[in-house]
């Protein structure tokens, strides 16, 4: 079994920073595209930017120029840098991460953690 365990949410004001961490742990994997999600109170969840295996990242359009992602391949950990942020960033972070396993491919989850931004 392979697990993510996300840290570093919180509160802060408009305009400050917030950096993320997303850390699998399990055996016998290895990890493909690394990926961050969040969900705003009665939104669907989006998704924020991802990073393949090789470091090539992709970014949504509300953020660009604001976020950046990047991954430890060695530690198994991808991070989320949030630069400038604004209260339409608060939502529920959620990394997710495509896990090659000797028993084929799988998706697996983070438990998500929580980002509030005031204005």
């Amino acid at each position: 079994q392979v697990s993510l365990v996300e840290s570093g949410g919180g509160s802060v004001q408009a305009g400050g920073s917030l950096s993320l961490s997303c850390a699998a742990s399990g055996s016998a994997f290895s990890i493909g595209l690394m990926a961050w999600h969040r969900q705003a109170p009665g939104k669907q969840r989006e998704l924020v930017a991802y990073i393949t295996s090789g470091g090539t990242t992709n970014l949504a359009d509300s953020v660009k120029g604001r976020f950046t992602i990047s991954r430890d391949n060695a530690k198994n950990t991808v991070y989320l840098q949030m630069n400038s942020l604004k209260p339409e960033d608060t939502g529920v972070y959620y990394c997710a991460a495509v896990v090659h396993r000797l028993g084929g491919t799988s998706d697996y989850w983070g438990q998500g953690t929580q980002v509030t931004v005031s204005s």
